[in-house]
């Protein structure tokens, strides 16, 4: 057994050494641990090199509500960026809650920034240049917007990581969006106290008390709320990290207003923002947003068109026999975001210059994201099928100890015994670290904590809930989501700073998830 979980970690160890030791980008160390993987469950867990690559095929597969939302929002975004309509967001932005630091922190970085990667955008990408021109230091600026989304992470992408949860445990949308929120009103209370801390310290936290648990207890609240109104079709369950954005947003507009602080200050615009606004107006420049948020709030607040978009167009693929992956790419938020774009154009009108720029820089940026987000569920995929053998047309596992997954549950589980649940926050941060997602961290290892609960007689949705926490609380430290908020400000460099505060931060707040998941499991 000891040497069995020996094999089973290292491709694991391989792209964490990889990684820190070498710098290799995520996309080469995931395929190098990928290669890895296969070598290792062909020769010493009976597994075939058919089966690897159908399991490979699989995962990449099973990935697509999360890759393919990677690959369709970057084309949004440089889409955006090359017309100037996100220099005109930025704009709008820029003139929030001047007079009063914390709330103004809340309501960006917390606010829209949850709003913000709901609707499948990148506040790593976006909010540094605002926090420049708002006068922070470069450090605050990469920290702050890769913190701020991060308790409710499990709803970025228009919910893929709940899909994924979903779809890898059984569970209904309902219930999967139930287990996560009992987590997320501690949570992003946390987050909000963490960056005031990372600002200014104690003398801000203080300040900034009553603001950042309203921005907390809204952010989190409503998903607790939304997850529990039952006249609410199940499919809605991925707009909460919409809601929940908008929502966070207003209370901070309703504190100021309440506090008589001005809500709005032009005196901040440059010259050259004020040009920016001259051309092209709001309303344009937030229409390929507006269409997305509008067409899913149609489909999954409209349970017949829902429902006919995700069962009777479940689209389903079966790439090795017995298992069924239901793609449904009618419904899945990536569809829409590739149509509200090209909708989008009839307001913003590009020209041909803005749409070569476009597609320029999203087959430049696109496919080593693609990459990373699909080599982890590709991993998982075939530990999760290591051992499998044909039989009767299928792939059956015929012998247990003959199964990665298997193997790790039994021992997690007599080495840890009735402290698992407490471990399972920090397996989500160590693996949210070296896959960089919520979404991989949930696939690489729901069928692990599935197996594990069940030895240790332990809830494995909330076990598995508390590892795609720890996996969203990884963002802040994860090199490539620092490396980008850097690049955007000609900051690099700068991550390795911020990795050391931040490391102790999400170290922190994984402890108090960690500790919920013992109670809750």
């Amino acid at each position: 057994m000891a040497l069995s979980v020996v094999l089973t970690l290292l491709p694991i160890l391989l792209i964490v050494a990889l990684m820190t030791w070498k710098r290799v980008a995520a996309d080469l160390s995931g395929i190098a641990g990928w290669l890895f993987t296969l070598l290792i469950a062909f020769l010493f867990f009976h597994t075939s090199i058919e089966l690897g690559l159908r399991a490979s095929l699989a995962g990449i597969i099973s990935s697509f509500p999360v890759s393919l939302m990677v690959v369709t929002s970057l084309l949004q975004i440089s889409f955006m960026e090359a017309t100037g309509a996100l220099k005109r967001i930025a704009v709008f932005i820029k003139t929030f809650a001047s007079s009063d630091q914390a709330v103004q922190i809340m309501l960006i970085n917390v606010g829209a920034g949850t709003l913000l990667v709901a609707v499948g955008a990148t506040p790593v990408s976006i909010l540094p240049p605002i926090m420049i021109a708002l006068g922070y230091s470069t450090f605050v600026a990469v920290a702050l917007p890769a913190i701020g989304f991060d308790a409710l992470c499990t709803f970025a992408l228009l919910g893929a990581p709940l899909v994924v949860y979903s779809d890898l445990t059984g569970t209904p949308l309902v219930q999967s969006a139930q287990v996560f929120a009992k987590f997320l009103p501690v949570i992003s209370t946390l987050i909000g106290f963490g960056m005031l801390w990372i600002v200014g310290r104690m003398e801000l936290v203080k300040k900034g008390f009553i603001p950042c648990l309203l921005a907390g207890v809204t952010n989190g609240g409503v998903a607790v709320i939304m997850s529990h109104l039952t006249f609410l079709p199940p499919s809605s369950m991925v707009l909460i990290g919409v809601v929940a954005g908008a929502c966070t947003m207003l209370m901070m507009l309703l504190y100021l207003k309440l506090t008589g602080k001005p809500i709005i200050d032009r005196s901040i615009l440059t010259a050259e923002d004020r040009q920016v606004e001259k051309g092209m107006s709001l309303g344009v420049a937030l229409s390929p947003w507006i269409i997305l948020v509008v067409s899913c709030m149609v489909i999954n607040f409209y349970k017949p068109l829902g429902d006919f978009l995700s069962v009777n167009f479940a689209m389903p693929i079966s790439v090795i026999q017995g298992q069924v992956i239901k793609t449904r790419m009618l419904w899945n938020a990536y569809t829409w975001v590739l149509i509200s774009t090209i909708a989008a154009a009839v307001f913003i009108r590009p020209t041909s210059e803005a749409w070569k720029d476009s597609l320029k820089k999203w087959a430049k940026r696109a496919p080593r994201p693609f990459i990373s987000a699909a080599i982890f569920f590709a991993i998982a995929f075939v530990m999760n099928n290591s051992g499998y053998q044909m039989a009767n047309g299928t792939w059956k596992l015929v012998e247990n100890s003959s199964n990665m997954i298997w193997v790790l549950a039994r021992s997690s589980a007599d080495a840890f015994g009735a402290l698992y649940p407490f471990i399972s926050g920090y397996l989500g941060l160590f693996g949210g670290f070296i896959s960089g997602s919520e979404a991989s961290t949930i696939a690489m290892f729901t069928k692990y904590h599935i197996e594990t609960s069940r030895l240790l007689n332990v809830s494995p949705l909330i076990v598995t809930a508390a590892t795609a926490i720890g996996g969203g609380l990884a963002s802040v430290i994860s090199p490539a989501k620092l490396q980008n908020a850097a690049a955007t400000i000609d900051a690099l460099g700068i991550e390795s700073e911020v990795i050391k505060t931040a490391f102790v931060i999400s170290a922190l707040m994984t402890l108090v998830a960690a500790v919920m998941a013992m109670f809750l499991a």
